[in-house]
């Protein structure tokens, strides 16, 4: 053991969308839990490959005691990775891994052979609604409901209009992509200069989008008013994975 280079991730400011793990080619860095995590002093080499990729800026090299970087021991575990893992790599993070939903299980959608497509009425009630495009105050936000989608949500739920949309106003974003801090203070402003009754969170399963839930809950303190939420969780199969209401 010995004082050198090594990464440090910030967990404040990671948000675990997973750029970080294909740069690092000894595999010292994993998302647990949503977050990036050196899984092994050993496994790193603190050149910092994997710096500039982070949108975050939650990745620097520090010098502090740490074991040996040990090549050795870096082929050997990316070796056991190799054998033991079977799904495609698409950059380590969960909201980017390849699944193939064709083969879905029908059961769980309650659907029968005799099923028919149908068209509904769109409840879609105002434009635009990409969050970082919505004016701070407008009309169709006083007085109603609003939603808070991720902005996959719409394309996995298949009852998104009817069973989410319908009477709320909405905004979309992803954490993943987007600044969240930005999302945080858009929606505090949003939620202080309207009178909005409800706040729904629509979001899917995978950890970094538990982003947007947090810049909700954070934005509705700031905002100092008392709102009850919503939280529907979505697996990326189209069911809902679970409902939480607060009041």
């Amino acid at each position: 053991m010995s004082v050198r280079n090594i990464v440090k991730i910030n967990e404040e400011k990671c948000n675990g969308c997973g750029l970080c793990i294909p740069n690092c080619a000894e595999g010292a860095l994993q998302i647990i839990d949503g977050k990036a995590e050196l899984v092994s002093d050993k496994y790193c080499d603190g050149l910092g490959a994997c710096l500039g990729t982070c949108p975050m800026d939650a990745i620097e090299i520090i010098k502090r005691e740490a074991d040996d970087f040990d090549e050795q021991t870096v082929e050997q575990y990316l070796e056991s990775k190799q054998n033991h893992d079977k799904e495609p790599k698409t950059g380590g993070c969960p909201g980017s891994r390849i699944v193939s939903l064709k083969e879905r299980e029908t059961a769980d959608f309650e659907q029968q052979p005799e099923d028919i497509e149908v068209s509904i009425r769109p409840q879609l009630a105002q434009w635009p609604v990409q969050l970082k495009l919505v004016p701070v105050q407008a009309p169709y936000f006083n007085g109603t409901n609003l939603l808070v989608t991720a902005d996959c949500v719409p394309f996995a739920y298949a009852d998104y209009h009817l069973g989410l949309l319908k009477g709320k106003s909405v905004v979309v974003g992803c954490p993943k992509l987007d600044d969240n801090n930005y999302y945080t203070e858009k929606l505090t402003e949003i939620i202080k200069n309207n009178d909005i009754r409800k706040v729904t969170v629509a979001y899917m399963e995978v950890p970094c989008c538990g982003g947007i839930v947090r810049a909700v809950d954070t934005a509705i303190k700031n905002s100092g008013k008392d709102i009850p939420i919503a939280l529907v969780e979505i697996c990326i199969d189209g069911r809902i994975k679970g409902k939480i209401e607060t009041k």
